[in-house]
């Protein structure tokens, strides 16, 4: 791509001394769900590169949990946001396959004393509603996640944090 803007003319200065940098992205090839729908058409190609790096390096367990936290829509206004999500994953916690408020109620129920005989009289929907509101969650395309807590941390402040071999 350097070779390509070099060729016409992007990054070069104009008259005004600043660097021309027009052009926009039509489309995205996206494997990550819910990513396509936060990215525009004028976003940074860095970005996107540093963020497409850091996702190459995730396992899919993880990719399963960023998927769910971008559902969640917290930190995706913008690209930079997003890159903060994929770097504060460990503030999420993510439960595959929960699907709703019934399975999240059962899950939480295990380690409930609840006698043999009184299971199946018990409320899990609602439970797994309190549980939910209590923890702030949200179920998203495979899996129930919650997170956020307080201990998300900004590791990525701009363009000066990406390195070099990813511009």
């Amino acid at each position: 791509l350097k070779e390509v803007f070099k060729r016409i003319g992007i990054g070069q200065k104009d008259d005004f001394g600043q660097p021309y940098e027009e052009w926009f992205i039509t489309d995205y090839d996206c494997y990550v769900d819910g990513l396509y729908s936060k990215l525009g058409e004028y976003e940074n190609l860095d970005e996107l590169n540093h963020l497409a790096c850091l996702l190459s390096e995730l396992p899919q367990s993880e990719i399963e949990k960023f998927e769910a936290a971008l559902h969640m829509g917290a930190h995706t206004s913008s690209v930079a946001d997003i890159i903060n999500l994929a770097e504060n994953l460990d503030s999420f916690e993510f439960y595959p396959e929960i699907e709703n408020e019934e399975d999240l109620g059962r899950y939480f129920a295990e380690d409930l004393p609840i006698p043999a005989e009184l299971k199946d009289y018990f409320d899990y929907e609602a439970y797994g509603r309190d549980v939910r509101i209590n923890e702030d969650g949200h179920f998203a395309p495979g899996g129930y996640v919650t997170g956020d807590h307080g201990s998300f941390v900004e590791h990525y402040h701009g363009r000066e944090d990406i390195p070099e071999e990813q511009r």
